[in-house]
């Protein structure tokens, strides 16, 4: 079988690259078509094929702002020519590249992370009295026409795949479409060696994610600002000068660091804060592989993967629910056993997800579409 791979751009290496590097294993072979690609910034699983750029590519410093290019992204996508012949497209999609014309005959499997959340329920997180006024004035102007084209581009996916039920929802509120439901995973080989060790916790919680509108990075900086608890914050990203501004003494900005840093910081924290809303969410599930809880906003894909055993909720997002949730989370933490947490993580296996792609995309290829 001729396989092409497409995802919207390689410049981290985050949950959907995660994603595509399974892809990757699966089809060693396939080439891989992306908007841009900051070389060196994926594994080499990734990087060891033909890889496809759009102009965007080539622009002067896009890869520290790709974003702003937003409104360019469709014409970027509309206009990349898949070059081989293709029995099966498997594109790993959040933004555009889904929109690629794919080759004649070809069936395109989409797993789709999420419609651009930035366009439709979460605007105004992106776009509200907080962003600079010349991006809210430019995304009111391309909403529409962002909106059109994100839609229209669905004539050329046979086989959608939700990443989440949440995410089902969201496909078939904004897109009118159904779609099968396959989730991520946690890379738990990452985590077993040190699940059967004792590890003491220390006096901090911990927050791994990249500094976007919808993470409510600013809640749990505001929130732990004024509780004076330690927190220790993992990522970058677009809001990272902002935040800082925000923070207090007890506050502690790590940058990106190594894979292994991550788990060991995980191990080592009281519990994960995750205050925004993810479509599914593979870093608490992470969490829950070191043996360490999670305080959780109560909406999106926490609600498939967490529970009360493993996790304590609060219901809105603002700083006294999520201090309350903490001061919940410090009455009850002796009562969460590391084995519950070890168990709930081994039901999303990167095994599993395989498996299940690989049926999802048997089911396609056998012409089993689900419109």
């Amino acid at each position: 079988m001729k396989v092409v791979l497409m995802h919207d751009w390689l410049t981290g290496f985050r949950g959907g690259e995660r994603v595509l590097e399974v892809f990757c294993e699966m089809f060693p072979e396939a080439p891989l078509y992306t908007l841009l690609h900051d070389k060196g910034s994926v594994p080499e699983s990734i990087e060891n094929r033909k890889i496809h750029t759009s102009f965007l590519d080539k622009m002067p410093g896009i890869y520290k702002h790709y974003r702003k290019t937003l409104p360019l992204m469709p014409l970027a996508a509309s206009m990349m020519k898949i070059q081989e012949e293709a029995d099966l497209v498997l594109s790993s999609s959040h933004c555009v590249i889904k929109g690629v014309k794919k080759p004649s005959n070809a069936v395109h499997v989409s797993y789709i992370h999420s419609p651009m959340r930035y366009i439709y329920d979460q605007f105004d997180a992106y776009f509200g009295p907080h962003a600079p006024w010349y991006q809210r004035l430019g995304m009111k102007f391309f909403r529409n026409y962002l909106t059109n084209w994100d839609i229209k581009s669905n004539e050329n996916v046979d086989y959608p795949i939700a990443n989440a039920e949440f995410v089902r929802e969201r496909i078939k509120t904004y897109y009118k479409l159904d779609s099968d439901v396959v989730h991520p995973f946690v890379d738990l080989e990452d985590f077993r060696e040190r699940q059967g060790q004792f590890v003491k916790k220390e006096d901090f919680y911990i927050m791994v994610t990249a500094f976007a509108p919808n993470k409510r990075v600013d809640l749990a900086i505001s929130t732990f600002k004024k509780l004076g608890l330690n927190l220790k914050i993992i990522g970058s990203g677009q809001e990272e000068e902002r935040l800082k501004e925000m923070a207090g003494p007890t506050i502690e900005f790590l940058g990106n660091v190594s894979r292994e840093e991550v788990i060991d910081h995980f191990f080592r924290a009281k519990a994960m804060i995750f205050p925004g809303i993810e479509d599914f969410g593979i870093t608490p599930l992470e969490s829950l592989a070191s043996g360490t809880p999670v305080i959780a906003y109560r909406k999106g894909g926490v609600l498939e993967t967490l529970n009360d055993q493993v996790a304590v909720f609060f219901d809105q997002q603002n700083e006294f629910a999520l201090s309350q949730a903490i001061r919940r989370f410090q009455d009850t933490e002796r009562l969460m056993k590391k084995e519950t947490m070890f168990k709930r993580a081994d039901d999303f296996s990167k095994e599993s997800f395989r498996k299940n792609m690989e049926e999802a995309i048997e089911a396609a290829m056998s012409g089993k579409k689900i419109r």
